[in-house]
This record gives structure tokens, sequence and C-alpha cells, in this order.
């Protein structure tokens, strides 16, 4: 071969190497272009709440997809930048990292657990970025433990556990007539603890005991020397705030050692897995207060599931709806703001009120907090029963 020919070659390589690197900067997964508006999604998609987050990641997709289907915001597509936190607090703040300083989102929704959320809140706070969480119910995912102060870019679309502690404690007491508790609670989760804390104090306060305090952790699959212990106090009902996975092992080993009283729990058995591993036999004569019903008939619900529906296959629970709430929350701030700077977008959302969100009309009080109503769900062979809607 002559050295010309070579020359001519290398450069024609050269060039489409090049080319090659150059075509390889795409959007990722996205529902936009390179002039999109960058929004993070970031959930529990594998790990131990994995059905949560998949469910609320689903919502918050479909959700875009809508907004987009509508011209998008601004003039822009929406451009959904998703990670998954492993349903881990350590992977919450990685998750979290990445898509604020690697990927340059504008704004953060997500995480469906407090824990992931709380550790999630210190990068969104370090970087000044709005961030929503949609099922997140500890008061201290938008208040600061330490010094009792609202933190500036944290909000979220779901009530709070103290509303839902107390929801809990008045329908055990008033509708089901049982003033004697056992409580088993998750000491890894802050959830679990916090949301315990809340059910005792209005439990006690109104008239109810407390028989036992019993302490269980995430992963453990063995419940029954717990459960022995309790059943020989002879609690009228067994409350657990605890997520899907051990509060359907724990029913079910509890029907095996013939305990019949009533279980009554919150917003973390929302799944369909609560039903797959505990049965829908051993879930009878069991409750739990929640975001929202599937049964609910507002025009907005029946709209949403129809979609829900149609795009995934299935019929969303709490966790999707919250998802789908969260980015049109923020998406309606940004609209508000007419900008996608991080520090106007925070300022509309904190001025949200009355946005008309499937789970109810939504406004952030002075805490960051969404102020809506819970309802009662009962599970009847495997099926939830919607009870009641208790307002705050």
């Amino acid at each position: 071969m002559g050295k010309k020919w070579i020359k001519a070659a290398t450069l024609v390589t050269l060039l489409c190497f090049v080319g090659m690197i150059a075509g390889c900067g795409g959007t990722g997964a996205s529902t936009g272009g390179s002039d999109g508006i960058k929004i993070g999604v970031v959930y529990e998609m594998t790990g131990g709440t994995a059905t949560f987050g998949t469910a609320a990641a689903n919502g918050a997709k479909l959700a875009a997809k809508e907004i987009n289907a509508k011209g998008g915001v601004l003039g822009k597509q929406i451009q959904l930048v998703v990670a998954d936190n492993k349903s881990e607090p350590s992977e919450s703040s990685n998750a979290m990292t990445k898509v604020i300083t690697q990927d340059k989102v504008v704004a953060v929704t997500g995480f469906t657990t407090s824990s992931n959320a709380i550790a999630a809140s210190a990068v969104a706070e370090a970087n000044k970025i709005p961030f929503v969480a949609a099922a997140a119910t500890n008061p201290k995912v938008t208040v600061d433990e330490k010094t009792g102060k609202v933190k500036d870019n944290t909000f979220r679309v779901c009530f709070i556990d103290p509303f839902q502690g107390t929801v809990g404690a008045n329908f055990v007491l008033n509708d089901l007539k049982l003033k004697k508790a056992a409580i088993m609670i998750d000491n890894s989760s802050d959830y679990s603890k916090g949301l315990a804390s809340f059910f005792k104090d209005n439990f006690v306060k109104n008239g109810g005991t407390i028989l036992a305090e019993e302490a269980y952790l995430q992963k453990d699959q063995d419940f029954k020397t717990l459960l022995v212990k309790i059943k020989s106090l002879n609690p009228e009902i067994i409350y657990v705030p605890g997520y899907y996975e051990e509060v359907a092992k724990i029913i079910k080993q509890a029907r095996e050692l013939g305990i019949t009283v009533p279980f009554v729990g919150g917003d973390g058995w929302d799944s369909p897995k609560l039903v797959e591993i505990g049965t829908p036999a051993a879930l009878n004569n069991t409750y739990f207060t929640n975001h929202y019903s599937v049964e609910d008939t507002s025009p907005a619900s029946k709209a949403f599931v129809e979609a829900y529906k149609k795009e995934f296959g299935q019929v969303p629970d709490a966790m999707a709806v919250l998802g789908y709430d969260s980015m049109y929350v923020m998406v309606d701030a940004i609209k508000r703001a007419n900008s996608t700077d991080s520090a106007k977008i925070r300022e509309a959302l904190t001025t949200t009120k009355d946005f008309l969100a499937v789970t109810g009309k939504t406004s952030m009080n002075a805490s960051h907090d969404a102020v809506k109503a819970a309802v009662i769900l009962e599970m009847k062979e495997g099926k939830q029963v919607y009870r009641a809607t208790v307002n705050p």
C-alpha cells in the first residue's frame, strides 16, 4: 500500500471514530431531547420496598408522558432522569448526588420510605435543589431533627405520621371499639418507629392501654417468639406500622399460632406482595390507613386508573398515585415559576395551594407538608375495601 493511501485511510478512520463518539451522547432514559427540562426520579426500584418504588416511578413516568403529550412545560419537554436507590439510605444519597451533580437535574421527585428520603434530603439541601417526596411520611423528612427548622428545599405530597397515627388510634378506639393493644415496631425504620410513637400517644391519651411494645428488624423471617409473648398478654388488637414484606409474614405466622385479633397498620402495607406473602385468609380482619383508595369515584381518580391500567396493565396502588401527583405538583411549580431556576421553583413550591391532585386538593403548609385526608382500608379475601375518609 502507498503512504498517501494509508494516510487517507487513517484520516477516514479517525473521522468515523470521532463521529461514533459524537453519536454516543444520547439522552439516556429520558422523555425529552437535549433541550428538555431534566427532572430526577429517584425511587426504590430494587431491594426490600421495590414494589413501592416501582409503582411510584411508573406513576411519575405516566405523568411526564401526559404532560409532554400536551406540549410539555415552558415550551419544553420533560426529560426524566431515573435512578434506583436500592431501598437503602446510603444508596439514596448516592443516587441523589448522581442526578444532581452529574445529570444536572433542576429538581427531583421520588422516595416512598422515610429513612431513604431523609438521607436524600441532606443532598438536596446541600445542593439547593428542590425535592418533592412522594410518600415519605416521617416529620424528619421536611424538618431538620437537630435544629427543628424546616428544610428550605424539601417538600412532600403526602400526609405525615402524626396525622396518620392519630387516625389509626381513633379508628381502633371509636370504630373497632378496642382498648388493649400490642405494638410491633421495625427498629431499623424511622417510619415505623415514628408512626408507632404517634399511634401510642393518641391511643393512650384517649383511653387505650398498650400491653407490649416488641421490636424486630427489616429482613427478619421468624416472628413467632415475639408473637407467642404477645399472645400471652391477650391484646384486643395488634398494631404493626411496618412495611409489607415483614407485615405479611408477621400476620401469617400470627394466624398459624391461633392469634385471631385484628391487626392494624399504616400506608407501608400497601403492596400486592402483602397478599401474595400473607395469604388472603390470614389477612382477613386487618385494617390500615392509606393515602388513597382505588374505589375513589372522582373523575380525576377514574381517569388516572384507566390511564395507568392502559399503560402498565395493572391496577394502581397508592404509591403509584403519589408518584403521579408528585410529578404534577413539581411541574405546576415550574410553570408558576416560569423558570427552570431551582431557587424560583423552590419558591413556587412553597406557595402551592389547592392543587387538584388525584389524591385530593394539595396545599403546602409552613412545614412543606401536604395537608390532605387519609383513608381507612379493610382487607377482605385479599382485596382492599374502602371503609372511611378522615379529613385533617
